[in-house]
């Protein structure tokens, strides 16, 4: 799948940011605690885009880490290699927004890495 295009539309009263439309797909909110993070998985049957609610949110992509702006979305094509974490440093939790695109199942989590003891 293709990322789909987030649609910005500006109101008298603000704006929204539209992520899909009449499209199956699943939404959480993540919470990673500080120097805490998300096992290094990937999914076989969706797509995420994950959006940045907090400063301090570090995204382990493929073979690239990134320090997202607070909004800043990430695209996370099916099959690669990703994960969440919260540095010491931040003092509080952060926050994504994500948005799954395809065929939601927990069990689509394939954990490469895991500090949990789940792989």
């Amino acid at each position: 799948m293709d990322r789909p295009q987030t649609l910005h539309v500006e109101k008298p009263w603000g704006s929204f940011d539209q992520y899909a439309l009449n499209t199956p797909c699943t939404v959480k909110i993540i919470t990673c605690e500080p120097g805490e993070s998300l096992s290094l998985q990937k999914h076989a049957h969706r797509d995420e885009i994950w959006v940045a609610l907090d400063d301090g949110v570090v995204v382990d992509l493929d073979d690239k880490t990134i320090y997202p702006l607070k909004g800043q979305e990430i695209w996370l094509q099916r099959g690669s290699v990703h994960r969440l974490r919260c540095e010491v440093s931040t003092g509080q939790p952060v926050r994504v927004l994500e948005i799954s695109l395809g065929d939601f199942d927990e069990n689509d989590i394939e954990r490469l890495e895991d500090s949990y003891g789940r792989v």
